[in-house]
């Protein structure tokens, strides 16, 4: 049985990170409930040149021209204001969920249950159903108020993966360090992943 995820893009910088994780979630062969905010969609038209249309989004924009064959996981697009999607209610299984990146105006929303959208609602279903759910916050330097958030987030049941690569893996290109990040989070999730070079692994 294929393994299914939830996928939310938030209006911090970062749309690299999401773009990456969906890639290689994808080529798992793992299924993903793909959601994208309107902040969100400004911020990958200015980083990755990509035009997202909410009303009617492509995932394959985001997808790097990979071809969906055998194996290749599905990704079903929700518009962020469509609290009708199947990931709004507990009944509709996960194996988890990542906000990437992840706003303080969505971390805030998250830990105070305020869910305004389809993103607070299916982040709060994840806490409710004891399901993974990951924030990956990518702002610095960081407001009290943040830290208090990500605090009370981490104490609901959310991980807290910020959005900072290491260098120990030899890293050379951007890419090694999106990859890292990436890495962190699929290691989170159980979905196997040869990113990068491991600590201790041999050469």
């Amino acid at each position: 049985m294929k393994r299914k995820f939830v996928l939310a893009v938030t209006g911090a910088s970062g749309a690299v990170y999401a773009a990456r994780l969906l890639n290689v979630l994808c080529a798992a062969g793992c299924d993903v409930h793909l959601t994208i905010s309107s902040a969100a969609a400004l911020v990958i038209e200015q980083e990755l040149g990509v035009q997202v249309d909410l009303g009617g989004f492509d995932p394959a924009a985001l997808l790097s021209g990979q071809k969906c064959e055998p194996g290749f996981g599905e990704v079903i697009y929700h518009h962020h204001r469509d609290l009708m999607a199947p990931i709004a209610s507990g009944s509709s299984l996960t194996d988890g969920m990542v906000i990437c990146p992840c706003s303080g105006g969505t971390l805030s929303a998250v830990v105070h249950g305020a869910s305004t959208n389809l993103i607070h609602r299916a982040a709060e279903v994840q806490l409710k159903e004891r399901r993974p759910l990951i924030l990956v916050p990518r702002e610095t330097p960081l407001s009290l108020t943040q830290l208090a958030n990500m605090h009370a987030a981490a104490q609901a049941g959310a991980l807290i993966l910020p959005a900072m690569p290491g260098f120990y893996h030899g890293a050379k290109t951007l890419q090694d360090l999106v990859d890292f990040v990436v890495a962190r989070i699929c290691d989170q999730l159980h979905v196997e992943n040869t990113l990068i070079h491991r600590w201790g692994a041999g050469e």
